[in-house]
């Protein structure tokens, strides 16, 4: 391979020289690979914005594939973004419920004292229940977690749901 005569491709002059030999094409090819919604020309734009950051850092014989390499990378960049926006937009929240007002009090109402149930638990008990019920530990883990056997995790568990059975009246209904 031929020595270059030139370090670097810093020079105004043999930059654009450079752009002037690779931009229509690499846009091109972009454009075939990725279509138009991605806005190739941009990309390739990008790619030489990088390039000239970095003239000092490429040598001539390394420009072409510096270019083609950096704006692929834009465009894989581009692709991947418009993913996650893509499955934002298909996930939105709902804004309006199907419940009634009346609904909506009761459930706040039930929390309420949901909560004040469970704050009446013994310690171990409510640790045990959460566990159980929230985490969705088995009894073993519980066992080990909280340093008992699996059958004392398991009375503390039934003993928790009995005293929350005996408070609120709506864990009774089948």
């Amino acid at each position: 391979m031929p020595k270059s005569l030139h370090n670097d491709i810093c020079d105004k002059f043999r930059f654009s020289r450079v752009y002037e030999k690779y931009a229509q094409s690499l846009s091109n090819i972009l454009l075939y690979k990725y279509g138009d919604l991605l806005n190739p020309s941009d990309k390739v734009q990008e790619a030489f914005i990088k390039l000239w950051e970095n003239c000092s850092k490429v040598s001539p014989e390394a420009v072409k594939s510096f270019l083609y390499t950096t704006a692929n990378n834009l465009m894989l960049n581009e692709v991947k973004h418009q993913k996650v926006v893509f499955k934002y937009q298909e996930v939105k929240p709902k804004d309006y419920t199907n419940e009634s007002p009346e609904f909506i009090l009761r459930k706040k109402e039930f929390s309420k004292r949901y909560e004040r149930a469970l704050s009446n638990l013994r310690e171990d008990e409510r640790a045990a229940f959460l566990l159980s019920k929230v985490d969705g530990k088995t009894h073993k883990e519980i066992g080990e977690i909280l340093g008992i056997t699996k059958k004392i995790a398991e009375h503390r568990i039934y003993a928790a749901l009995n005293k929350l059975k005996n408070e609120l009246e709506e864990l009774n209904k089948k």
